[in-house]
């Protein structure tokens, strides 16, 4: 049983918070409820038990809407009166009143029955119905009604039994019955009037059986049984029902053209300004005078998956792809974006896109990462014609690798040159062997060589070398990453060790001097390479200060964390000793070797200094819109400002993007970027949230995958349609298009509705309608 008291000395629990109270005790499969109300609306709707059982309600007390949108399977009592809306839109529950009822009691029901043991307010009845698919409402009154009672009723039968109403002119109330087109009303005692195309008509045997078979659970429910003789005089009562259409049909038809054109005024009021076809369109209409119109908007909005991976991969197209059983085509899709699924993708990329996965908001995000490392391994057949242009990429990093895939893909030969004796900038130099497998990179960079990359190692580029690039190239690209360690002045800065050129080392195979009490200066993701360093070269304790909280992965911090680490925030550094490093509080912590990580800067000395390149605090490239800094010449990556991996190849891809347009003399067009799809834009509630979830193959996700944005070819709007206007058009690639047909679509926006992906968007009719002789648009 679960009991609540709203009261508690002056303080009265709210609405919201007394529904979410019941809802989690039905949730938690309670089924008795003992509400001691306060004034509280919708007590008792609409609700369901997980097991089906019936739920019972003891309200006193009630506010408005005792029981509205009412389910099967819900019983409520309410003691006393109660306020207006009792059984709004009831569809099913039993709710029984033991004293008077507000205004408006019963009002839209659609199912179940409504007991109310006084009297009924104003417009009681109003607007009931019913479906033919599912049991009539039923609405017991034991007294009478207020005015305009069961006005517009389409369905359902409502008893009004006037006991102790001999002093009202009418059991009904004043104007009962206005606008009702279905139903019926049985009545007992006195009615004053009722309109013309209503009949007031004695009771056949089917009313009578109905009354007498239903009386008792009527008196039982609001504690009346001693009544039961007194209302069972079958003579006292009678019944309204609406005129039926072929009653109706007598009645003259009034032709309203002829009655405009000819009787009103001679062609019409409107005449010498408009172009009037004098037709009468419906509420629902279709074609040109529908209020709105549907758009298939499939792949116009980027997933937030897509939308929040700078290398812009569209993981939601992949999953299209292995629904309809294009693996390969799936696992090919992203080396369209990136030459790096497993090495990036895979393996040291934070996926952002993992992040902001719609998914996450359900229950766990989409397996994107180890989805990526499906393609590490995959061959790319070289482009099958060239294009005869040569481009030189500087820097063998990953923004110079990515740009030199997108273009080489494109037919343009390129050249990619490092000053280093392996291509792969910071995967190759940086990161730790235990956070990226060294063959699965090798792999992905024969790959790059596969499709016609050509790789220059140990080149350093100068200002000699850089002009002759240009000259014997038609593009350059200048990608050359930051290379230096960045650290400011602090006193004693000539002790630091350069956290750079120390992982460059271990990643060399060498072994750095390293010290047994080691400080790193910097808790972001390279500082933890760095931590990770110290420990495989030697280090006996490690501690990594910030200024701020740590922003490496949670999981790098851990891992550093369980080697016996230390991360200490927010920590200024003030001075640098050979006995350690002093902050700004002055707390000291001792180390005999200090490594300083806090990012890097480019150097780019071998750039013209006459040619008005802008460079952002002397260090980083301010590239044009279209990533150029001088004729024929782009950059990307960290030259531009310090980045992730995955910022790099999306970095990459804009500047091949550009790059392609100028070396082949196009127009230059922009960069195709899409907004994020609105999150109001898509159906969460189709998709079963999984509270314990065991992911398995990143390739069985597609079942779980929203689709944001891109079709996913559900069918729910062809089939959710009232007009079957919507087609399904498949293509000879085995994509498919659907379109709604406008002499059929109302406009009901029941297909943006029901779309889990939000592909469907439904806006109003932009189509002008040509009315006025002027030649104005309407």
């Amino acid at each position: 049983m679960f009991k609540i008291e709203t009261m508690q000395g002056h303080e009265r629990m709210s609405t919201q918070d007394l529904l979410l109270a019941i809802g989690d005790a039905v949730k938690q499969g309670e089924t008795e409820f003992e509400i001691a109300a306060s004034g509280q609306h919708d007590i008792g709707g609409p609700l369901w038990h997980p097991e089906g059982k019936t739920l019972h309600f003891h309200v006193t007390n009630a506010g408005q809407r005792l029981g509205s949108m009412c389910l099967p399977g819900t019983e409520i009592v309410a003691d006393g009166s109660v306020s207006a809306d009792v059984g709004w839109l009831n569809s099913g529950g039993t709710i029984t009143v033991k004293g008077d009822a507000g205004d408006t009691a019963g009002h839209c029901s659609s199912g179940g029955k409504i007991f109310i043991g006084g009297r009924g307010g104003t417009r009681t009845g109003s607007l009931m119905k019913h479906d033919p698919l599912y049991e009539e409402p039923e609405l017991w009154i034991l007294k009478n009604v207020g005015s305009f009672s069961f006005e517009f009723m389409g369905g359902g039968r409502a008893i009004v039994c006037g006991y102790d109403s001999e002093q009202f002119a009418s059991v009904l109330g004043e104007r009962a019955c206005v606008g009702m087109v279905g139903g019926v009303v049985y009545v007992r005692g006195t009615i004053d009037t009722y309109p013309a195309d209503i009949k007031y008509m004695d009771l056949d045997e089917d009313d009578i059986a109905f009354l007498d078979g239903g009386m008792d659970e009527f008196l039982q429910h609001i504690e009346r049984e001693d009544l039961r003789q007194e209302l069972s005089d079958w003579s006292q009562w009678k019944k309204l029902r609406p005129l039926t259409a072929a009653e109706k049909k007598g009645k003259k038809n009034h032709d309203l053209k002829a009655f405009r054109l000819n009787d009103w005024v001679k062609g019409g009021i409107f005449s010498d300004v408009a172009h009037d076809d004098f037709a009468v369109h419906n509420t629902l209409s279709t074609g040109l005078y529908r209020l709105r119109v549907p758009s298939w908007d499939n792949a116009k909005f980027a997933a937030p998956c897509e939308f929040n991976c700078p290398t812009g991969i569209p993981t939601q197209r992949r999953y299209d792809l292995i629904r309809q059983g294009k693996l390969d085509e799936a696992f090919q899709l992203e080396l369209q974006y990136t030459p790096f699924p497993g090495s990036v993708c895979g393996s040291v990329c934070p996926n952002p896109c993992m992040d902001h996965c719609t998914r996450g908001t359900i229950d766990e995000p989409i397996q994107i990462g180890d989805l990526g490392y499906r393609s590490a391994f995959l061959k790319v057949e070289p482009p099958k014609t060239k294009t005869g242009k040569k481009i030189a990429v500087i820097g063998g990093g990953v923004a110079g690798l990515s740009t030199a895939w997108q273009l080489a893909r494109k037919g343009h030969s390129v050249t990619v040159y490092d000053d280093a004796e392996r291509m792969g900038g910071k995967l190759e130099q940086v990161i730790p062997r235990g956070r990226l497998a060294h063959e699965l990179l090798e792999a992905e960079l024969k790959r790059i060589q596969s499709v016609g990359v050509e790789f220059v190692t140990s080149y350093k580029v100068d200002k000699e070398k850089f002009a002759a690039l240009r000259k014997e190239n038609d593009a350059v690209v200048v990608a050359t990453g930051g290379t230096k360690s960045r650290f400011f002045p602090w006193e004693g800065a000539e002790h630091l060790t350069m956290g750079l050129e120390y992982l460059k080392a271990i990643n060399r195979g060498e072994k750095p001097a390293t010290g047994k009490r080691v400080v790193v200066i910097g808790a972001g993701n390279s500082g933890m390479d760095t931590c990770r360093g110290a420990y495989e070269m030697g280090a006996e304790t490690v501690v990594a200060v910030d200024v701020q909280k740590p922003a490496a992965f949670a999981d790098e911090i851990e891992y550093i964390e369980n080697l016996g680490g230390k991360l200490v925030w927010p920590f200024f550094t003030n001075k640098i000793t050979p006995e350690g490093v002093y902050g700004n509080d002055g707390r000291f912590i001792p180390a005999d070797q200090v490594i300083v990580s806090i990012g890097e800067e480019p150097e780019l000395d071998f750039l013209p200094e006459d040619e008005g390149i802008e460079f952002f605090r002397k260090s980083w490239l301010v590239p044009k819109k279209d990533q150029s800094i001088a004729k024929g010449v782009f950059t990307a990556g960290d030259t531009i400002k310090p980045g992730r991996l995955t910022d790099a190849i999306g970095s990459g891809r804009k500047a091949a993007w550009y790059v392609d347009q100028y070396v082949m003399g196009q127009e230059t067009a922009d960069f195709p970027e899409k907004q994020q799809i609105p999150a109001e834009r898509l159906s969460k509630a189709y998709f079963d949230k999984c509270n314990h979830c065991l992911l398995g193959d990143p390739v069985d996700d597609h079942t779980r995958c929203v689709s944001c944005g891109t079709c996913r070819d559900c069918k729910m709007c062809l089939e959710s349609c009232p007009e079957k206007a919507i087609t399904r058009i498949q293509k000879e690639d085995g994509s498919w298009e659907y379109v709604s047909d406008p002499n059929r679509c109302i406009g009901c926006g029941i297909c943006a509705g029901v779309c889990p992906c939000g592909v469907w968007s439904i806006n109003d009719n932009p189509e002008k309608i040509d009315m006025y002789s002027t030649g104005a648009k309407a």
